[in-house]
């Protein structure tokens, strides 16, 4: 299926790994052009050589923290109007009310839900202004899926669906679709690394990850490419009749419930 991506430019956050890097080869390999950012900048030209070299896109990459105050405007002035924005920069620690102190609670939030905000709030005014765009919110099912051994991340993607519903609700308007992804478990490093913590609260000993990833579908996480592909296609005109709308990819996880 052609999702008419050729030449679009997308901008992606967090691009070095997991699923932002997963999106950068997605987009590239449907003739996106990329603007790519994270902190890492030799990271980011390593995946930009390959990228060219692999599909002949233009990649450019913008090594910047977006924790700081003003990098977003940063970003945005040094990047330049984009078709697409994918916000995926951000990882809002694990623990539950005790274990996460202030300055940990602010730190996550500041990255994931402020930096979206912050760019959204940026590139709305531009797209509306250019005549249009789509702006792609990677959140995470644990805004719908309430854990209150991860009290910060799920207070923190509730806070984001509800401003990618908020905001994508009228866009149309404006010639602009606003929408959400919420993964579940993916198999990047961070879904081991809490996997182990929750072995070690539980269990007492982190080496029995393997019985908590047992319990997902399928007995495993999801597929960065699993993810990615659904995000190019909301970001595509094939769905251009989406917005204000969050696409849960758990494999049911978020589904599931129980009145005892």
């Amino acid at each position: 299926m052609d999702l008419g991506l050729k030449s679009k430019k997308v901008l992606i956050t967090g691009a070095s790994q997991g699923i932002g890097e997963g999106a950068a080869r997605v987009f590239a390999a449907e003739g996106a052009d990329l603007k790519l950012t994270a902190r890492r900048g030799d990271v980011l030209d390593s995946l930009a050589a390959n990228l060219k070299r692999e599909t002949g896109v233009s990649v450019e990459t913008f090594p910047i923290d977006l924790e700081l105050r003003g990098a977003a405007q940063k970003l945005a002035d040094a990047a330049g109007d984009v078709d697409i924005l994918v916000n995926n920069a951000g990882v809002i620690p694990g623990g539950n009310l005790e274990f996460v102190d202030e300055k940990t609670w602010r730190a996550g939030w500041e990255l994931k839900v402020f930096g979206y905000i912050n760019l959204c709030r940026i590139y709305y005014a531009r797209m509306k202004a250019s005549g249009g765009g789509v702006i792609v919110n990677n959140i995470g099912n644990a805004g719908e899926r309430l854990d209150a051994e991860y009290i910060s991340g799920t207070s923190g993607n509730a806070c984001l669906m509800a401003f990618t519903r908020a905001l994508g609700g009228p866009s149309l308007g404006d010639g602009i679709r606003v929408v959400g992804i919420n993964p579940g478990p993916v198999d990047t490093p961070r879904i081991y690394k809490l996997l182990r913590q929750r072995a070690k609260e539980w269990f007492g000993d982190e080496s029995r990850w393997k019985e908590l990833q047992a319990r997902y579908p399928k007995g495993r996480p999801a597929s960065v490419a699993e993810i990615c592909d659904a995000m190019a296609f909301l970001a595509s005109d094939r769905s251009g009749y989406t917005s204000g709308a969050i696409l849960t990819i758990d494999g049911g996880i978020a589904s599931r419930s129980s009145i005892i």
